[in-house]
């Protein structure tokens, strides 16, 4: 097959495009490297089934082409991490949602019948109280707060996807990840487990924003792949949003405990305000869980990788490296 990857040098992105080769098909990628780094395609530029080209979805010339080659596209660029988007609200929701418009857009002109994976985002659900299923009623903090415009993004993208999928019969699957851990992930933009496993490897302190009691559920980027990978072969996903994830949860107190545990640490617990952390206006979400069902009902997908398993991978990895 032939797959085109947005955002292929981003932490998921290029995991994407790994995980395809290996599987012996074709890959394209486009990043302009605004997160995405080079270094986590460095090791597939030396495949001859592999091609990589620096550019601006939103500008890039050879859009329609690529798209026109592409059996499979998995739309990945995107402004993420909390702190790109505190930093620059206005860019994140503008390149989050005119990538997106560009892109089915351009399959829309050329009649494509590739299928496309759009990476949606457990933000879209808010500050949900249980596990969040996709046939919750969805609710985003208020606007005023720092990081609005990233879950809205993702939710004006999912509205796109409908419109292009009632009004142009496109292919979409539209991916409601959570909480994404694994190789290659940096720590440069808030990403807590990376942040951690640096700190703890250091043996500096650890920095909790917040009193730690808020909860998370983390899923290895290797998992979020293959479950990826199961519903572009199974007919009944396209048109539907579904949750990517693991369903068992930590609170980050924990996590900060597991990391300094599987590390043999000796950093302090610190405790820092979410002002302190990212100015004023932000507002944290207490809990964030996906109800897994429908993957489940769509696939025969099963986790391989606990938590504890991701991190102690991630702490022997960076300790190779130090």
């Amino acid at each position: 097959m032939n797959i085109f990857i947005t955002g292929g040098c981003g932490f998921i992105g290029s995991h994407l495009c790994e995980y395809y080769l290996n599987k012996g098909h074709k890959v394209i990628t486009v990043d302009n490297l605004s997160s995405g780094r080079l270094e986590n395609i460095e090791a597939l530029r030396k495949n001859a089934s592999f091609s990589f080209v620096e550019a601006d979805i939103l500008e890039w010339p050879d859009l329609k082409e690529t798209l026109k080659w592409a059996d499979i596209i998995f739309h990945f660029a995107a402004t993420v991490g909390m702190f790109n988007v505190v930093n620059d609200p206005i860019s994140t929701l503008i390149n989050n949602l005119m990538g997106c418009q560009r892109l089915l857009k351009n399959m829309t002109e050329i009649k494509s019948d590739a299928i496309v994976v759009i990476a949606s985002s457990s933000s879209v659900y808010g500050d949900s109280q249980t596990f969040s299923s996709e046939n919750d009623n969805l609710n985003i903090h208020r606007l005023s707060c720092s990081t609005s415009t990233y879950p809205i993004s993702k939710l004006a993208d999912e509205a796109l996807a409908y419109a292009y999928i009632h009004r142009h019969q496109l292919n979409i699957i539209l991916a409601r990840i959570f909480n994404t851990i694994g190789p290659r992930q940096t720590d440069l933009y808030g990403m807590v487990v990376p942040r951690f496993i640096k700190q703890a490897c250091s043996n500096e302190p650890i920095t909790i924003f917040g009193d730690g009691t808020q909860t998370r559920s983390f899923c290895d980027v290797r998992d979020v792949i293959k479950a990826m990978d199961m519903l572009i072969h199974e007919p009944k996903a396209l048109g539907q949003s579904i949750n990517i994830g693991n369903s068992s949860e930590i609170s980050i107190n924990d996590l900060a405990q597991l990391v300094r545990s599987q590390a043999n640490s000796h950093s302090l617990i610190q405790y820092l305000s979410y002002e302190e952390a990212y100015g004023e206006h932000f507002i944290d979400i207490t809990q964030r869980c996906p109800d897994l069902s429908k993957l489940y009902h769509l696939t025969n997908f099963k986790h391989q990788w606990t938590l504890a398993d991701t991190v102690g991978d991630l702490i022997a990895r960076k300790k190779q490296l130090t």
